[in-house]
């Protein structure tokens, strides 16, 4: 008897163009199967698409590589016949009489013919729908199984107009599918429009009675204390007679250590008929004060393992099905004070800082390790939601995982954009997708696909566009509230129970979310559909924070620069790709970048606006070339990103409820609007809005000069002090001030006191600002925040010949290495000399566990996680140990120099050391997750900085320190 359960069918694999091969799938799969890659297969990324498999086996150039996707044919000049694949695999499986087995594809796109030992079947079309198949009675009775799947590009791939635009002519917008793969105005076009099985394959054996689409529904009463939990399933009865059966369901959740606590365990018994399919609803499960899991910042992200099991009389357990689950509780509804969408979770007003996604790789090369990445870079820079933007995917279930994991809201969008779907230039595909009955199928399954996991917040229409009036009204209808949730979405109020009357919630096809119809409407934007969100370029940072930079309550999409750093433009392009921009003055004194050809390819957006926004980079003197380029763009996209956050959180509540930044990363190497670039590395950017999304912060209001204290916490800060103090050039300290004993209520945002400096006498034109707000009790750092600004109508320039200045540095590195996994903490010191002051701060001994948020060495995974999950989270605990003074491992490196003052824009890079090393050669460990990183240090002040990352087998890790007083980087360890 083969075991209960599931086999992902992820390696092994064999591809080749349907032209190339003179074999039917019959043949295929019985006396003719390919053996290895050998002319014309080769071996495949399944899950995947065709053109992944073609660079994977260097049949066709990296797309990403500088201009090399111009090299590969688009299916609209080579026809969809080019990227028709087989795909072929073998597996094995001897089953006992009474066992089934399900070949599942999770997604293929767009639709494919399967042959199994011989026998054919039909995968029909559509991206975003599974596909099960009982292939019980075509297994091989030997065990070895033949599998090869024709694989099919969409119907309407389109053209791609010399312009480019939106979407290419927006033929894609015809097939449920992928819509960003004509190409827009961040993208490249995709040559095969993601052909292939793209996304999870798997058999699935299970015995007479199988469970399928559980679906898990938690309501909550008396303030929290009263919790239930619904779970409604279908089951399956394969078998030629009734099974008698034994239900069960069991809720765990994880203590410390691993060990694993039994919440609940309870049994019910049913009998299904020979051959039919019911729905069956368990008595609801009853908890008293569960803990509850939170978004990022707000709480700890507490999940249980609910595992359903069938037992069949006779047989033994059939089938069994687990998922994590949170209780939480998410309401929604128009903020009457800004008329913004305002959310709500567990009770507490939640103010979005978030971002905008498309997807994790344009091939679609998705991976968890990946996932894993994506998403704690979001948690990293503080944000709370992650809205999965129409043009791209319905998003996978490992990716919601990780969401779960890091406590990212997320805002899921069905497949339709106004640039595609009847809002474009020129206007096309008015009515949508041509085959309304298969969207809906695509939608119905990717909410059954979804809906247990508590990061999914809301279900949404469409990108700027609403769906066609049939496909809308037959959302609004299958996502209707369940009566319990629907008082809480209109009114804020809830309900004191479920009404006995009414269906239980599990019923429902989701019941919990609130749809919106589109991302522009009701409560986003004006709320009205009109082209409210943007803007999508630079602008002055004060900009952000003056009255009439946006009019409305929640914006769903604002973007700007994201030029990375330049060792990644050295990894992506040819060195005809590092020249940097001319600067070209125009007749009204503005500045026009003219970017070169390969970088204009790469969506690069520019520092400057002619005629509203001069340039930002010029502001720190005219570039020398890509390093010194790149390095004063990561200026500029730390202010602009810090800004951006800073000046939306000042009128939080007040103006607005929330805003969604575009967009996050891009899906290739592109050179616009991201915070880390397609190969993992963070800009400035990055850890602007790290420092400004704080659940407690410091900030400078760019615009009226008063410090402003930001409490998004549901409980008020007491007893807390600011320590303002203002540095310049030569290291002197002209202004210094402490405001004690300051209390700022829950949920706010306080202006404190008005910046004297530089209204004073005698200001400097350029200017550190250091901000601290810290606990009176014992100095403890809240949040850190340090500014560098310049006299109105100023520049930066004077910071040009402050790089030559040699502040001299004292680093201490203490290593903790666990196999592969290095963590390290860096304790860098400012040995300049310190200005006699008051400052007790200088230590930076910061809080840990605000908002619960922090970034935390000791659980870089949180608490009650999947398995892979928990080895690494007990492990860290085991090997984290908290630096202080002389410690096992300690290295102690230090940088010499004469001069005092501030240590300008530090940060950290990890290399590779290893044999072989060629010159030029790219030599980043990437990712990496640093705790902080371009921060600067005042004299005297000492920061600790916690670095983590995996080291690749046969590699030595090499820390080094850069800055913009140490132009080639320092070896730390």
């Amino acid at each position: 008897m083969a075991e209960i359960g599931k086999t992902v069918l992820d390696s092994g694999w064999l591809a080749a163009r349907s032209t190339d091969v003179h074999l039917s799938g019959t043949q295929l799969t019985t006396t003719h199967s390919p053996t290895g890659p050998n002319k014309p297969w080769m071996e495949a990324d399944v899950p995947g698409t065709v053109l992944g498999t073609l660079v994977k086996s260097k049949a066709v150039p990296d797309p990403f590589y500088g201009l090399e996707n111009e090299a590969i044919i688009d299916i609209a000049d080579s026809g969809r016949e080019f990227y028709t694949f087989w795909f072929f695999t073998t597996f094995q499986c001897k089953l006992s009489t009474s066992q089934h087995l399900d070949l599942n594809f999770r997604g293929i796109n767009y639709s494919a013919e399967l042959y199994l030992n011989g026998h054919k079947k039909i995968l029909p079309k559509g991206m975003f729908r599974r596909h099960t198949l009982d292939v019980t009675d075509i297994l091989h009775p030997g065990g070895q199984n033949l599998l090869a799947v024709l694989v099919h590009p969409p119907d309407h791939p389109g053209t791609i107009p010399k312009e480019g635009g939106q979407g290419g002519d927006h033929e894609i917008g015809k097939d449920v599918a992928t819509q960003y793969v004509e190409g827009w105005d961040w993208m490249a076009p995709i040559r095969d429009r993601n052909t292939g099985i793209w996304d999870e394959v798997s058999i699935s054996i299970t015995g007479p009675v199988k469970i399928i689409d559980p679906h898990l529904v938690s309501t909550f009463f008396d303030g929290y204390k009263r919790v239930y939990l619904y779970t409604t399933a279908e089951l399956e009865n394969r078998s030629p007679s009734v099974a008698e059966c034994d239900l069960n369901i069991q809720v765990t959740s994880e203590l410390e250590g691993g060990v694993c606590l039994v919440e609940h365990l309870q049994t019910q018994h049913l009998s299904i008929p020979s051959g039919k399919r019911v729905q069956y609803t368990n008595p609801p499960l009853f908890f008293y004060k569960p803990n509850l899991w939170w978004p990022n910042g707000m709480g700890k992200q507490s999940l249980y393992n609910v595992t359903i099991t069938v037992d069949v009389k006779g047989h033994g357990e059939s089938d069994s099905w687990s998922h994590m689950f949170g209780f939480r509780k998410i309401e929604s509804y128009i903020d009457s004070a800004t008329g913004g969408r305002l959310f709500k979770v567990n009770g507490q007003p939640i103010f979005i800082r978030g971002g905008n996604w498309i997807l994790s790789d344009g091939l679609l090369r998705l991976s968890k390790k990946r996932y894993k990445t994506d998403i704690k870079f979001h948690a990293d820079m503080n944000f709370n939601m992650i809205r999965c933007w129409g043009g791209g995917l319905a998003e996978r279930p490992e990716f919601y995982h990780y969401c779960d994991i890091y406590g990212l809201l997320v805002w899921q969008e069905f497949w339709i954009t106004g640039d595609v779907d009847g809002r474009g230039d020129p206007v096309s595909n008015p009515n949508g997708p041509l085959d309304h009955d298969l969207f809906m199928l695509c939608a119905r399954d990717t909410v059954k696909l979804l809906r247990n996991h508590p990061s999914l917040a809301l279900w949404v229409g469409g990108n700027e566009q609403v769906p066609p009036p049939d496909i809308n009204n037959a959302l609004k209808e299958d996502l209707k509230l369940h009566p319990h949730f629907e008082s809480l979405q209109n009114t804020g109020e809830s309900v004191q129970d479920v009404s006995a009357d009414s269906k239980d919630p599990s019923q429902y096809l989701d019941g919990t979310r609130i749809y919106i119809q589109g991302s522009m409407w009701d409560g986003f934007a004006n709320g009205k559909g009109d082209f409210t969100d943007g803007p999508y370029e630079i602008q002055y940072p004060e900009s952000f924070f003056k009255d009439d930079f946006y009019q409305y309550g929640f914006n769903p999409e604002v973007g700007s620069v994201g030029v990375p750093v330049a060792a990644t433009i050295k990894a992506t392009m040819p060195p005809e790709g590092w020249k940097i921009p001319l600067f070209k003055k125009l007749p009204n004194g503005f500045i026009e970048e003219v970017p070169n050809p390969i970088w204009e390819y790469h969506k690069y957006i520019p520092y400057s606006k002619p005629g509203k926004v001069h340039n930002q980079i010029l502001l720190y003197g005219a570039p020398a070339d890509l390093n010194d380029f790149c390095l004063k763009a990561q200026l500029v996209n730390y202010i602009q990103y810090r800004a951006l956050l800073e000046g939306w959180t000042s009128r939080m509540w007040s103006k607005y409820t929330g805003v969604l930044i575009w967009k996050t990363q891009n899906p290739w190497t592109g050179l616009r609007g991201q915070f880390y670039d397609h190969l993992h590395d963070q800009t400035a950017g990055f850890y602007g809005c790290r420092s400004a999304a704080e659940p407690v912060h410091v900030q400078l209001n760019l615009a009226t000069y008063f410090i402003e204290v930001v409490n998004t916490l549901s409980e008020q800060l007491s007893d807390v002090a600011i320590e303002a103090s203002v540095w310049d050039l030569e290291g002197t300290c002209p202004y210094y001030k402490v405001l004690e004993k300051l209390s700022v209520p829950s949920k706010k945002t306080v202006p404190i006191i008005e910046m004297k400096y530089p209204k004073s006498k005698n200001p400097k034109p350029v200017y550190f600002l250091l901000l601290k707000l810290y606990k009176m009790s014992d100095y403890g750092i809240i949040s850190r925040n340090f500014y560098w600004l310049h006299l109105p109508g100023g520049d930066y320039k004077l910071l040009e010949p402050y790089r030559e200045k040699r502040v001299p540095l004292k680093i201490k590195s203490t290593a903790f290495i666990k196999g592969s996994t290095y963590e390290m903490e860096m304790h860098v010191k400012n040995k300049s000399k310190k200005p006699d002051s008051k400052s007790l701060t200088y230590k930076n001994n910061f809080v840990t566990g605000v908002g619960e948020g922090d970034f935390d060495m000791a659980s870089v995974e949180p608490v009650n996680i999947a398995t892979e999950e928990k080895q690494s989270a007990s492990l860290f605990k085991k090997i984290y140990r908290r630096f202080s003074g002389e410690t096992d491992g300690l290295q102690v490196s230090e940088i010499n120099g004469s001069d005092g003052g501030v240590a300008f824009f530090l940060y950290f890079s990890v290399h590779a050391s290893k044999p072989g090393h060629q010159e030029g050669e790219d030599t980043r460990i990437l990712p990496v997750h640093y705790s902080d990183n371009y921060f600067s240090l005042v004299p005297g002040e000492v920061m600790s900085i916690k670095i983590s990352f995996e080291v690749p087998p046969g590699v030595t890790p090499r820390i080094r320190l850069h800055g913009w007083n140490y132009h080639s980087g320092h070896k730390v360890c």
